[in-house]
């Protein structure tokens, strides 16, 4: 038995893997409060005799030192989780980046089922990703290996000033409010991604350009990523590619720029929905301690 959980700025998910991923109930983050947020863990963990404990978290994981660096939950940023969760409740704990977990779900049951290298791809509120090879998430340095979405590659008018402290960032563009502020620079209109996503489908022609634009922006980059890495499948998650017909159309640019030439689509939408950073978090658990 594996106690995996899903950890965001709002909601800690859990769930017990045991052969199949079963629900086992959520509450609020702690944000604020370390001792708070370590109890609120150690809580799901009574009565029950798990291996280990396995997490997926919005942040980035030094896998050699432990410490993350956790932007949106206050209480553990900086800090090495691990060991506070172990000292709360006498059980291994692996804490994984959610993006890598997401791409092993993918990578295990999802979209990259069947592939030796998967990369996963995030097109939210940020733009980012998660390397699976040959069943293993690679974290690499830092744990910043799948982190496509920094790094200053966009030049020009619609270079933006990213959170990581660069300037050009594919994140700056390519996520939901990259999208936004694209179509603002182009239009003035204030307008959320959902709107203009909604105006290209319908044909409305500056929805179009900024469609189109933003397809010029982050395909170049991720085909570059992708010919790096060799990638035989790369599903695509977060809030934009739910979007009717966006996966297949960034798929379009991508695959006319990368070297290898293939017949069927290369980025694809992901398969695992809500529950792919718990799985994935399962998944890395019994790659662990089976």
């Amino acid at each position: 038995m594996i106690l995996a959980f899903d950890i965001g700025g709002s909601r800690i998910k859990a769930a017990v893997w045991d052969g199949a991923l079963r629900p086992f109930g959520e509450v609020a983050t702690p944000v604020g409060d370390t001792a708070a947020f370590t109890a609120a863990i150690a809580g799901f963990s009574r009565g029950l005799a798990p291996k280990g404990i396995a997490i997926s978290i919005a942040g980035v994981v030094d896998l050699v030192t432990g410490v993350g660096k956790v932007a949106n939950i206050p209480a553990i940023d900086g800090l090495a989780l691990g060991p506070l969760v172990e000292a709360a409740t006498g059980l291994p704990v692996l804490v994984l980046n959610d993006a890598d977990c997401f791409a092993l779900a993918e990578a295990s049951h999802g979209a990259g089922r069947g592939h030796g290298t998967v990369f996963g791809v995030i097109l939210g509120s940020g733009v980012g990703g998660g390397l699976v090879i040959g069943g293993q998430v690679v974290t690499g340095a830092g744990g910043y290996a799948g982190e496509w979405g920094h790094g200053p590659v966009i030049r020009g008018e619609f270079a933006f000033q990213c959170g990581c402290g660069q300037v050009g960032c594919v994140d700056t563009v390519g996520s939901a409010r990259g999208l936004e502020r694209l179509h603002r620079k182009r239009t003035a209109e204030l307008l959320g991604s959902e709107a203009i996503i909604a105006n290209w489908i319908a044909g409305e022609a500056e929805a179009g350009e900024t469609m189109a634009l933003w397809r010029e922006l982050v395909a170049g980059p991720l085909a570059m990523v992708l010919n790096v890495l060799g990638a035989g499948a790369v599903p695509v998650g977060g809030g934009l590619s739910k979007a009717p017909g966006l996966v297949r159309y960034l798929d379009e640019a991508v695959r006319v720029r990368i070297l290898r030439r293939t017949t069927g689509p290369l980025l694809v939408p992901a398969e695992c929905g809500a529950d792919a950073g718990l799985l994935g978090a399962a998944m890395a658990g019994i790659g662990r301690w089976a």
